[in-house]
């Protein structure tokens, strides 16, 4: 991955309605969602969702299908693993950290507390 599609991706990200929209349609798995259904679980009018939709599409994080007269929306899982495994590479300087949740992220804490 380049960063050019990192910045683009975090970009779209960067809004709490993209989030939440993404998120959702993350939750919701290899069968997507209809326009339709992600505006009433959202709660947000179908102009701006269209808008949203286009945005995160643009980046690459949401792939779209037409299904007879309903278009699908699901979320790009190889997108959103490159671009974690790009926020991810050479973490922890370089060690071994198994999971994210083990890369020094308590004496981190610790750190900013005592600051």
């Amino acid at each position: 991955m380049d960063s050019h599609f990192a910045v683009s991706a975090l970009g779209a990200l960067a809004q709490e309605h993209r989030l939440a929209l993404f998120r959702l349609l993350v939750q919701a798995g290899e069968d997507g969602m209809p326009a339709g259904a992600i505006a009433e679980a959202l709660g947000v009018p179908n102009s701006s969702l269209s808008f949203h939709l286009a945005q995160l599409s643009k980046a690459g994080l949401v792939r779209q299908e037409r299904r007879h007269r309903s278009i699908i929306y699901r979320a790009d899982y190889a997108a959103m693993n490159d671009l974690v495994a790009y926020l991810m590479e050479n973490c922890c300087a370089g060690a071994d950290c198994g999971t994210a949740a083990a890369c020094a992220t308590d004496t981190a804490l610790s750190e900013r507390k005592s600051a």
